[in-house]
């Protein structure tokens, strides 16, 4: 009896592919935001159109609006369905080692050469990628399946300087729940905890009264 052994392309493109998107009829929404950072309460809103470009209304504090804003763009970047050739087109793959978890790990090769992930049960439990010249690690404890995909729960994440090594800020550690919005899974909590030199700072990202947009007319 032969096993016929699956690619590390293979492997790693399955796991990509099992991530949960939006579909290209997502009309987009409006929620309520409520941004706790520590001992401060900020209240505004946001619009994340349906080309998931992200507005932050209502907020006047120019830091709050912009922390606001990176996060709606970041829950907008990562649902946006994208192929696989699209992405990785100029990259090849190998395998490497296999933790003790049973994670396996995927060298990336070509245009991103240096990037690493691992991929556990068809997902991507780790990555390590160069982002605007900074290495970033991401470790992805637990996940929600959503049964359209797969949706990251808890995980964690470090900058590190690709030439020297050295940690850059500090690490923080995500918690993220989603509702079922219309058929969509849509963010309606973030905590982010930083551990910098010793120290906790928490932020706290409530999206409430999330409604759908209605869709363009064609």
């Amino acid at each position: 009896m032969t096993v016929t052994q699956i690619s590390a392309q293979e492997l790693f493109r399955a796991a990509y592919e099992n991530r949960y998107t939006w579909d290209k009829n997502f009309p987009g929404y409006t929620a309520d935001i409520t941004f706790k950072h520590d001992d401060r309460v900020i209240t505004g809103k946001v619009i994340i159109s349906a080309n998931l470009k992200a507005e932050v209304l209502d907020v006047e504090d120019e830091q709050a609006s912009k922390a606001i804003h990176n996060q709606a763009w970041e829950i907008a970047i990562h649902r946006v369905r994208r192929s696989f050739e699209d992405t990785h087109s100029a990259n090849s793959f190998s395998y490497g080692a296999t933790d003790e978890n049973g994670a396996v790990e995927i060298l990336v090769g070509g245009k991103a050469e240096g990037d690493k992930y691992k991929v556990r049960n068809n997902e991507v439990s780790h990555v390590h990628r160069l982002i605007h010249g900074t290495f970033v690690t991401i470790d992805t404890f637990s996940s929600h399946q959503t049964g359209e995909g797969y949706l990251s729960h808890t995980y964690d994440s470090v900058y590190n300087d690709p030439k020297t090594g050295e940690q850059k800020g500090g690490r923080s550690e995500f918690t993220d729940e989603y509702e079922k919005v219309g058929k969509y899974f849509i963010l309606n909590r973030r905590e982010i905890r930083t551990e910098t030199e010793g120290k906790v700072s928490t932020q706290e990202f409530i999206f409430s009264n999330i409604k759908l947009l209605e869709p363009v007319a064609a």
